[in-house]
């Protein structure tokens, strides 16, 4: 159980998401940023086999000025540092206002001409993934980020 490859991308997931809490203590965000409202979503995407640097890219280029674009806060994108995880995994964080906001984000994101036509262009030699999964998260009582 403990050496599973699910077991191994939740504990990257719960590591990640407790490092982006300390790095927000060490520097919080603007206020205009947070709401007692916020939920995080933890998205983790299996590339297929060689394509995790087309993937990034295609995040760094496009993806993340897109979600900004349809009212999603970025909080932090990583990769793990160990093999087998680290050729094919990134693990991202997303911050939205309510559950609502985020299903209306995601429509708006999935819908954009914009998006579309980034996805196509990068996927011309096939998919860049070949699992996405997404967790939905309330902070904790004692979270420092919020």
């Amino acid at each position: 159980m403990l050496h599973t490859p699910r077991f191994a991308r939740v504990f990257y997931s719960i590591t990640l998401l407790l490092a982006g809490a300390a790095i927000g203590r060490a520097w919080p965000e603007p206020a205009h940023a947070q709401s007692a409202n916020r939920v995080f979503e933890i998205r983790t995407y299996t590339a297929a086999e060689g394509k995790l640097p087309a993937l990034t890219a295609r995040f760094r280029d496009h993806t993340v000025k897109l979600f900004e674009k349809h009212g999603m806060t970025n909080i932090g994108y990583w990769t793990p540092q160990d093999a087998p995880l680290s050729q094919t995994t990134l693990i991202y964080v997303l911050a939205h206002q309510s559950r609502e906001a985020a299903k209306k984000s995601w429509d708006g994101f999935r819908n954009d001409p914009e998006w579309q036509k980034a996805k196509a262009e990068s996927e011309k030699n096939g998919p860049l993934t070949t699992k996405v999964e997404s967790v939905f998260a309330d902070p904790t009582d004692f979270s420092p980020m919020k």
